[in-house]
């Protein structure tokens, strides 16, 4: 795979549930490379001391606690619950079983409260660096990450509907991407938008 790229774990045996939080960690982090495993004996049969983090199920950290612990601050804990209370002590957590937006704003969350600006990370391919859309097109993304419809949009910015519509279908069709959670994570990873208006 990417060499030379900084991996990422996920270790869970819900098969579907890593797919969704590999996507959703690749939009994230689009630097890394996300490898999922289904068992912890798995993990560590490639090498755990690869990996940059590991997003693990809360019962394989319960069961293999001992190296978890030692491996506390590359640890992200996957849990279903977002109660303190049910959270284990000195690990990070991430409820999954919340919607999608929500999942996406705790892991930008995240990413920013340690590696905010790029921080512990490596620097960004020139290719994801480069400014691709026009301030206009940046305005209306911001917007759209915070939560505005085309109509709103529109009169913020005192433009036509119809050219909100072609900014956004332009929008998408630059970066890619074809999902209002894969424009808002774009929008605070390239700091067009605080996560703190999401």
């Amino acid at each position: 795979m990417a060499e030379g790229r900084p991996r990422i774990a996920i270790v869970d045996p819900n098969t579907l549930a890593t797919i969704g939080l590999k996507q959703l960690l690749q939009s994230v982090m689009p630097i890394m490379t996300v490898d999922t495993f289904g068992s912890f004996a798995e993990l560590v049969a490639n090498g755990p001391e690869n990996y940059f983090h590991f997003f693990v199920s809360m019962n394989l950290v319960l069961e293999n606690r001992s190296f978890f612990l030692e491996h506390r601050r590359k640890t992200i804990v996957l849990t279903m619950s977002n109660d303190p209370s049910t959270q284990m002590k000195d690990f990070h957590s991430i409820c999954i079983n919340v919607p999608e937006g929500e999942l996406v704003r705790s892991l930008l969350m995240l990413e920013q409260h340690a590696h905010a600006d790029g921080r512990n990370l490596p620097p960004m391919p020139r290719a994801l660096q480069a400014k691709v859309l026009t301030d206009r097109e940046i305005e209306v993304l911001a917007l759209i990450a915070q939560g505005y419809i085309n109509k709103q949009i529109a009169d913020q910015l005192s433009i036509g509907l119809t050219t909100v519509i072609t900014h956004r279908k332009n929008i998408m069709e630059k970066l890619g991407l074809k999902s209002v959670s894969a424009l808002t994570i774009y929008a605070v990873m390239h700091g067009y938008v605080d996560i703190n208006k999401i």
